[in-house]
Order: C-alpha cells, then structure tokens, then sequence
C-alpha cells in the first residue's frame, strides 16, 4: 500500500515549496497544478474533436463502406494500435534538452489534426488505413510527453488524483464528441463529410489552446519527485539505451509486462459497441451515442477513482478495473436482453477505464527519473499499445471465422487468466515520504 502524504505531519502552514500558507491551499495546489488543468482542457478540446470522429468511425466503415469485421479489425488495430511504433521516439525527443515536452507533444496534436479533413477524401481500406495509421502517429508523439508533464507537475503522493482530474476532462470531452456528432448526423445531409469537417476545427483550436496555455518547460510545475526519482535524475541520460535501460527495474519491468498481458485480452472500444449493437440490435442512428455511457462513468469516476489509488494502492485499483472489464464481458455472453443491459455494461465499461488510464501512468511514474520520465512512460503504453494492436486484429479474426459470441468468450477467458498471473508478478514499491 502506498505511504500516506507525509505533509499530514507538518506544521499547518507549512507548505511543499517552502513558504508560509496554509496547508490545505499547499495540498490543492499540489494536486491540481496548472500545468495539470491548461493540459486537461487541450484534451477535452481534443477529445471532443478525436471522439467525433470514433463513435461513427465503426458505422462509417462497416455499413457505409462494407468492411467484414475481420477488415474492420484490421482497421481498428491500427487506429489502436500503430500508436505503439513512434512512443518510444517521442518520449525520447521530449526528453532530449529537458524542455521539449510541450513542443512535441503539440507535434502529435497538430500531426492528429491534419488527418482530420483527409477522411473526407478516403472511400476504401487502403487510404483509410494510412490516414488512421498517421492519425495515429500523432497520438503516440503527443501521449508520452503529455503524461510526463502531468507527472512531473505532480507530487508522488497525489499523481493518481493528478491524473485522475486530468482524464475526467479529458473525458468530458469523449462525452461531448459522440453527442456532437449525433447531432451532425441528424441535421446534415451528408452527415459524415460534416462531422470529419467539424472534427477538424475542434482539433485546431485544441493546438492553438497547447501553444498559448501550456508552460513550455518539460519541468514546470514540478513540486516534488521521489527519492528514488531525484536521486537517479541526477545522472540519468535522457538516450535510448538509457530508457530501455529502465526494464532494469523490477517494478517498472512488472508493470510493463502485467500491462501487455492484459491488454492482450482487452477488446476495443469500437467492438464492445458493435457487440452491444448486435445484441440488441440498435438502430444506426442511435449508434454514435452508445460511447457517451462508458465516458459518463470514466469521468465520473476518474478522479474519486484517482484518490483511491493513492490511497489504497495504484496496482490494487488497476486490477480491479480489469475485474470490471471482465464482468462487462460476462454480461454480454449471457442470454439477458433487458433493457438495463446497455447501461451496466457502458458503467462498467467506463469503470475500467478510470481505473486503469491513469492510475498505470501514476504508477510507473513511480519508478522513473525525471531525466527519462517522457521515455519511461512510453515503455508502458508502448506495451499495452502493441498489446491492445494484437487483440483488435486477433478479435476481427475470430468474430469472422468463429461469430462474435465465440471471439468474447475466448477474449473473457483471456482476461481472466492475464489478470490471475498479473497477480502474480505485482509491484509493490512504496510512494515516498
């Protein structure tokens, strides 16, 4: 279990930067930093123009376009997971010189944003695939450095509500992105062409919002670090063999290789709500709003979800977001078709993911430098990226060959058995006092 803030022991004016003010103005302040809030809105901006785009993507693809879902799999892997190749090369370039997290990370947004219009010109797998690829690309630039800065403007004692506060808005705006683009859709002819075009507007505004807003320092904020952290800092090179270098360390090589695991047998988001669709055989107009269940529950739970990690221990949570995820699928392979079954399996959905998007960065942060925290944390979703690649091309295959019922079930079996081992191999380093 993670060490308590030993701030609670202070005098009450005492305070992390050293000056005389009250101690619960000190803990705000340390928990919501302003790196944490300028980066929370650059998100909810950019997710509301990202998640647009994904909750018609699946209908766009397979209705519009008549991909089989192993093609569409194909698809989906890629825009899940061709993210996993440039991670690594961009929590490297963020690390190099100290400041450049902010820069790169505006890179993937604009990189993401770019892509946005080209949709309007792509009608077959091909080109949709290399559109989605770079979109992707500037995901996996931006990712690492993003979640670096939060990192580094955070103590260790609260980088789980850190986190937690910058994923609900993050979420917030993955609740308003599916309702915009089911309010496109019913109010233009050309319903998709709009909401590529509306897409891309958003996305604009979410890097002009990075550049004027964000500090430019890849350590600004910074409140405190580990012991661990600051002392190797001190002489860790922010290179590449330096960062692979950081499997070195049990806890974070136990970590990445639990993330992998599971995110072998976590299917995508995309399937999850053609699964529900099929099930209950929701009309397609319906089908952009079925995203806003799961991030109504992520971003009502982020931050509560955030704390309890802390609290009670970032891996614990972890894992019992994964529980969550595997009753979903429990709920969706039985023969129960009433109509609160849509809403329990979008809340546990959401559950998953306030207590894991997060959380997993808030623990790895634990066991990496400050020099490699961009690199350090690429390793992670680096893993869990491929990971994720994996399943959504294995999961496309098997609902092809097999039927979607077959395909969940072995994907819950997975699950179950990934989850069992990660207990197994669990890190157990202590936050700091």
């Amino acid at each position: 279990m993670y060490v308590a803030d030993s701030r609670a022991s202070t005098p009450a004016t005492a305070s992390v930067e050293g000056t005389a003010r009250p101690a619960t103005a000190g803990r705000y302040r340390s928990t919501i930093a302003p790196t944490v809030l300028a980066l929370g809105t650059v998100s909810l901006v950019t997710d509301v123009s990202s998640e647009m785009v994904t909750a018609v993507l699946p209908l766009y693809l397979v209705a519009g376009l008549g991909l089989s879902p192993l093609g569409f799999g194909l698809l989906d892997g890629v825009y899940n997971g061709f993210s996993a190749v440039v991670r690594l090369a961009g929590g490297h370039l963020a690390d190099r010189g100290g400041g450049r997290h902010k820069w790169v990370a505006g890179a993937g947004y604009a990189l993401s944003a770019l892509c946005k219009p080209l949709l309007l010109v792509a009608h077959s797998l091909t080109p949709i695939g290399l559109i989605l690829a770079a979109d992707r690309t500037g995901k996996g630039l931006r990712t690492a450095p993003r979640d670096a800065l939060i990192s580094l403007s955070s103590t260790p004692e609260t980088r789980g509500r850190a986190f937690g506060v910058h994923r609900a808005m993050d979420t917030a705006g993955a609740l308003l992105g599916p309702l915009a683009a089911f309010l496109i859709l019913r109010a233009t002819v050309d319903g998709y062409d709009a909401v590529f075009t509306v897409s891309f507007c958003v996305a604009v505004l979410g890097v002009l919002i990075l550049v004027l807003f964000v500090p430019g320092g890849g350590r600004a904020g910074t409140t405190a670090s580990t012991t661990a952290s600051t002392t190797a800092s001190t002489t860790a090179r922010p290179t590449l063999r330096a960062a692979l270098g950081l499997l070195a360390d049990r806890d974070l090589r136990r970590l990445t290789v639990c993330a992998l695991l599971l995110g072998l047998a976590t299917v995508s988001d995309s399937f999850v709500y053609l699964l529900l669709q099929h099930r209950l055989g929701v009309p397609d107009r319906w089908f952009a709003l079925l995203p806003l269940g799961t991030a109504a529950a992520f971003l009502l739970l982020a931050v509560p979800l955030g704390r309890l990690a802390d609290r009670w221990g970032r891996w614990r949570v972890f894992l019992t977001g994964h529980g969550a995820l595997l009753l979903a699928y429990t709920l969706l392979l039985t023969s129960w078709h009433g109509t609160a079954l849509p809403y329990a399996v979008l809340a546990l959905h959401g559950t998953f993911y306030a207590a894991t998007d997060g959380v997993l960065m808030a623990a790895a942060s634990d066991s990496v430098p400050e020099a490699l925290r961009s690199s350090g944390l690429a390793l992670v979703q680096t893993g869990q990226a491929a990971a994720r690649f994996t399943c959504s091309l294995g999961f496309g295959a098997a609902w092809t060959l097999w039927g979607d019922r077959t395909a969940l079930s072995v994907s819950a079996v997975a699950l179950a058995v990934c989850a069992v081992y990660a207990l197994t191999l669990r890190p157990l380093r202590k936050a700091a006092a």
